[in-house]
């Protein structure tokens, strides 16, 4: 049974707070906070300590459903078993003191993380938000609580998911998510198995506006990948908007991202 998803009585927030307390596990969770599946070894390095070491701790981490694996060949990959967690991570960083930042490098990872970086499987920072609030003034996402614009409405939590999402798919989404890489039709109508909710939105902790996340969030940065309007920066998790990219989101939705 998950760790996340006993069942009756009041949740045990103890228990989930120590797998995420340690730090070794902390470094790992954070490494896979991009939703990418990452081997054992590549883990052990990101955590710095040994393979043993990071073993047991994944194996601590798996058995309280906090972590997936898949076997590809010879080796094991593991990965954050959905979004959930991925958002404890964006919460637990906006409440968590920050490190002092005693060189450009680390200065320099920070700023790039406030711009544009992923959480979990969509975009966020700055630019997801930007994107986002250009989604909604372009008419492919619409407003349905009567606020137009991405600000954090009253009563939201400052860094989460949300679950009531304010916003509805507009009246030209098909178009304007087309220009963006994204087909919408195999996204409305998704395999019976598929659980994903299409439109969700998440408050982003450096910004305090909302970002898309959902299966649509994840469909919209793969396509922005795909096209090579965005790439992987070079510090975990950051983004970087392309120049190709930056064209095409200000032709698209109005949005300077630079």
């Amino acid at each position: 049974m998950s760790a996340l998803s006993t069942p009756g009585g009041e949740p045990d927030v103890a228990i989930v707070a120590a797998l995420f307390a340690e730090p070794t596990r902390a470094r790992v969770l954070a490494a896979l906070a991009d939703g990418r599946s990452l081997p054992a070894s590549v883990l052990a390095a990101e955590a710095g300590v040994s393979p043993s070491a990071t073993s047991t701790h994944l194996t601590r981490l798996r058995d309280a459903g906090l972590v997936t694996t898949e076997q590809s060949g010879r080796h094991r990959y593991y990965r954050l078993a959905d979004g959930r967690v991925a958002h404890v991570l964006e919460v637990l960083s906006e409440l968590a003191p920050q490190r002092p930042i005693r060189s450009l490098r680390q200065h320099t990872r920070a700023a790039a993380m406030r711009h544009c970086r992923s959480c979990y499987d969509h975009l966020a920072g700055h630019v997801g938000v930007a994107v986002t609030a250009g989604l909604l003034d372009a008419g492919a996402l619409e407003s349905v609580d009567g606020v137009d614009d991405t600000r954090r409405r009253d009563g939201e939590p400052l860094s989460a998911m949300l679950t009531d999402c304010p916003y509805r798919l507009g009246p030209v989404a098909a178009d304007v998510f087309a220009g963006l890489g994204v087909d919408l039709d195999p996204l409305i109508h998704p395999p019976a198995r598929t659980r994903r909710p299409l439109l969700r939105v998440c408050m982003d902790w450096s910004e305090q506006h909302h970002h898309v996340s959902g299966a649509l969030g994840a469909a919209l940065l793969a396509g922005l990948h795909r096209h090579d309007w965005i790439r992987n920066g070079t510090h975990r998790r950051t983004l970087v908007v392309t120049d190709a990219g930056a064209t095409r989101l200000r032709s698209v939705l109005g949005v300077d991202v630079r």
